[in-house]
């Protein structure tokens, strides 16, 4: 018995010493900037960790649709609402809430705006277990840098620099007409949420309620990706937890989508008109709540007046795709 209880404490006393050096490493691994030289990921989206503490009126959360559709540049040339766009393309739910988690240690929103086609997405379990990991050991997602490893990453702490002018949004310009078609006709029928994806919902519930922010969900419009039995499901997981739900495949008049010309890839994806369409619904619609403040005189939002500048020369100069898209 004596023996086995001491190769049972040689055990534990390994797991934890191992989990002790991942996380040193962990401390290593990541990137101690937000920019793509520092080796982050996903840098359009994670220009938000460069944004100043406690400035963001709102966040959008989720897949591709998300910085397809919405604008952030828009609504602050409107309302002088400050918002940015943390959405990566095929974004998983594990995903979503990881950003949303990073962005609200820094952040302190009123709303939180989550795009539903990712709700709908197929997750493999072992991809979920795989991000639990790289969550608390991020050596396993960053292992990739050990070959641009600096002396600063041992001795230096994060410090992200980075902001990006056109806050998560992509701009696009290409017109591919979408084939007209009833895709939003009306059934009783119920498309199912996969149990990992409620939980990540769940997850994303008690992390805005824990921070006081209001988690409302949104179906961005697209003919290829939605239709009314998604849409039923999308409703009862709002009613079941008491979330507004604004579907805007089913609100024509208030986000006017032409499918002739508002979107780049035959009616997945918005191009620049339709998102702003988009952003004009969403802009008017923070309005219409009376709990966000005009920031447009603010002397500590004057970074973002400038930003508008250079996002309305990009767009005039023909520039604004390949800077909106990291490319330059």
């Amino acid at each position: 018995m004596k023996r086995y209880l001491k190769t049972a404490l040689r055990f534990i006393l390994f797991c934890v010493i191992f989990m002790v050096i991942l996380m040193l490493l962990s401390k290593v691994f990541v990137p101690k900037d937000n920019q793509k030289s520092a080796g982050m990921e996903a840098v359009q989206s994670n220009g938000i960790l460069g944004e100043p503490d406690n400035t963001m009126d709102y966040l959008v959360v989720g897949d591709s649709e998300t910085y397809s559709s919405i604008t952030p540049m828009e609504i602050w040339r409107q309302y002088g609402y400050a918002g940015y766009v943390c959405g990566t393309g095929g974004q998983h739910l594990y995903d979503t809430e990881r950003f949303l988690a990073k962005a609200l240690k820094k952040q302190s929103p009123k709303y939180v705006i989550l795009e539903t086609n990712a709700l709908y997405r197929k997750t493999a379990y072992e991809k979920v277990l795989k991000s639990q990991l790289e969550k608390y050991f991020q050596i396993f997602r960053y292992h990739d840098r050990w070959k641009s490893l600096t002396l600063n990453d041992f001795t230096g702490s994060v410090n992200y620099t980075w902001t990006n002018d056109y806050k998560g949004y992509r701009y696009e310009n290409k017109v591919a007409p979408a084939a007209l078609k009833d895709y939003m006709k009306q059934t009783d029928q119920k498309a199912k949420i996969s149990a990992i994806n409620q939980y990540y919902v769940e997850q994303m519930i008690k992390l805005c309620r824990k921070n006081n922010v209001e988690l409302i969900l949104v179906s961005t419009p697209s003919i290829k990706n939605w239709n009314y039995a998604k849409h039923n499901g999308i409703q009862a997981l709002a009613d079941q937890y008491g979330l507004e739900y604004y579907d805007l495949n089913l609100m024509p008049d208030q986000a006017k989508i032409d499918w002739k010309k508002d979107t780049r890839d035959k009616g997945d994806h918005l191009n620049h008109t339709g998102a702003v369409q988009v952003s004009d619904w969403l802009g008017a619609f923070f309005h219409s709540k009376n709990t966000l403040t005009d920031h447009r005189q603010e002397t500590a939002y004057s970074r973002w007046n400038d930003a508008l500048g250079r996002y309305d020369q990009q767009i005039a100069d023909g520039t604004a795709y390949e800077i909106s898209h990291g490319k330059k």
